[in-house]
């Protein structure tokens, strides 16, 4: 296991203690503020043991996870458009995510509202998605709306399974939250390719 993966797991591991603490509900915030800009690992590791533990404020935490990390994304935006040579570009070349940067900054000005809520419900990396949105200057209304909605359904979809679900729907989700993101995505634009021919 290299430097990086190591300090990642500690940081995973520093995540899952910190759901358990009093001040939890400021870690989320705070966790889910960085993730969407430079934080390299995602609030659902906080966000599903608290909800199994505080069910009752499902909704609660799920709402916080998704302010919070709008409102990151407005920080990731910013880098995007004042300072991407100074911070955007060395934090994308020490993730790796240059080349994904690159390709999407080609399709933003078509398709910059979906591919926003894509990555915003997806596993992709976020913080990809708001410095690139920035750099372009992506309309700020699209990307605030598409952000919100994305998010919200993303954190409020885990909520809502670990709620009815519990325990078991844990395992079930941190080992296919990639194919249940993806899956929801694929349903989605085909309600709206549907709603458009029928």
């Amino acid at each position: 296991m290299n430097f990086f993966q190591k300090m990642v797991r500690s940081i995973y591991d520093w995540m899952l203690d910190m759901s358990a603490s009093p001040h939890a509900m400021w870690f989320l915030a705070l966790v889910a503020f960085a993730e969407s800009s430079f934080f390299p690992i995602p609030p659902d590791i906080m966000l599903i043991p608290m909800i199994l533990a505080l069910p009752d404020k499902a909704w609660k935490i799920a709402g916080l996870a998704t302010v919070s990390s709008v409102v990151g994304g407005f920080f990731g935006y910013g880098i995007g458009v004042f300072f991407f040579d100074l911070i955007a570009k060395p934090i994308l070349t020490f993730y790796g995510y240059m080349q994904q940067f690159e390709v999407f900054k080609d399709y933003y000005h078509q398709w910059g509202a979906w591919i926003v809520f894509g990555a915003g419900i997806t596993p992709f990396p976020y913080k990809v998605i708001t410095i690139a949105s920035g750099v372009v200057r992506l309309d700020l209304f699209t990307f605030a709306l598409a952000s919100l909605v994305a998010r919200g359904m993303r954190f409020y979809l885990v909520a809502w399974l670990l709620k009815k679900y519990g325990a078991p729907m844990k395992v079930f989700i941190e080992k296919n939250l990639g194919m249940l993101s993806v899956l929801f995505l694929i349903l989605l634009i085909g309600g709206f390719v549907a709603i458009k021919y029928l």
